[in-house]
């Protein structure tokens, strides 16, 4: 079964999930929220071990579609009726990416932009194209973040240089968001798609089990203790002590192999 306004795809154990609203670069209507949630659970389905996350066309994702906001003012008579309901089906998606315990990659095209942004930052990894641009546009239209920007940008860039971006909506090119720490590297826009298969293979093919693990203890890191840091990464390496990844890790050390990881 097809979606309305994604691609997916499985190559391996790498699934592909492309935002295709090209027209609309991307623009995170209701519709486009319900298949990406849709779409994750089929990669989770099919016992996929790595998710690249991109979008076709121009863009990666412009951010909220500000016309089915205006048409749903119109039909309500409320213009705070998409904050509501559709924007929850947006913060699902989010929670879907950071709770799923396989590794996402966000593979940016051409425009970043607000909720768009925010949904790149979300995954484990961000690699981005030369042409690619940033930015957290929400102040432009008199609004505050949404999707998880205010959690995850300060993480990646420190609290003053989150609060420059939040405040005044700059938008970065994709070498300057590297040199700030808010990605993780610029390839030339031909090479996008070709990079972000090899490095989720890569992926793919180490114990995805522990990676889980590593995308649980980093969520709570910023929350918990230093005491109770410790007492997750204890409880976190056990289960992981416990895996037959572990056990193959180690037979291949004294074996002098390479591992043959199955994420179990």
């Amino acid at each position: 079964m097809g979606f309305e306004t994604v691609e997916y795809s499985l190559e391996g154990s790498v699934a592909t999930i492309a935002m295709n609203r090209p027209e609309a670069l991307n623009a995170l209507s209701q519709q486009l929220s319900l298949d990406l949630a849709s779409a994750i659970r089929r990669a989770v389905n099919h016992q996929a071990r790595a998710v690249v996350l991109t979008g076709n066309g121009r863009a990666f994702c412009s951010g909220g579609d500000l016309r089915e906001m205006q048409s749903m003012w119109q039909k309500e008579g409320r213009i705070e009726a998409f904050l509501e309901d559709p924007l929850a089906f947006l913060h699902e998606v989010i929670k879907l990416i950071r709770e799923t315990p396989i590794p996402f990659i966000a593979a940016v095209n051409g425009v970043c932009a607000g909720a768009g942004t925010n949904f790149a930052l979300a995954c484990d990894l961000v690699i981005a194209a030369d042409n690619a641009t940033f930015n957290e546009a929400f102040v432009r239209i008199g609004l505050s973040p949404d999707c998880g920007g205010t959690f995850f940008l300060p993480r990646a860039i420190g609290d003053k240089l989150a609060a420059e971006l939040f405040m005044t909506g700059e938008t970065l090119t994709a070498e300057r968001a590297l040199q700030i720490g808010m990605i993780n590297r610029v390839v030339p826009v031909d090479d996008l798609a070709l990079t972000a298969a090899k490095f989720a293979e890569k992926l793919a093919a180490a114990p995805t089990g522990a990676i889980g693990r590593i995308k649980r203890m980093l969520n709570a890191s910023s929350s918990n203790s230093f005491a109770e840091q410790l007492a997750l990464e204890h409880e976190c390496q056990i289960e992981s002590g416990r895996s037959n990844d572990f056990k193959e890790g180690v037979a291949a050390f004294f074996e002098k192999r390479p591992p043959n990881f199955t994420g179990k």
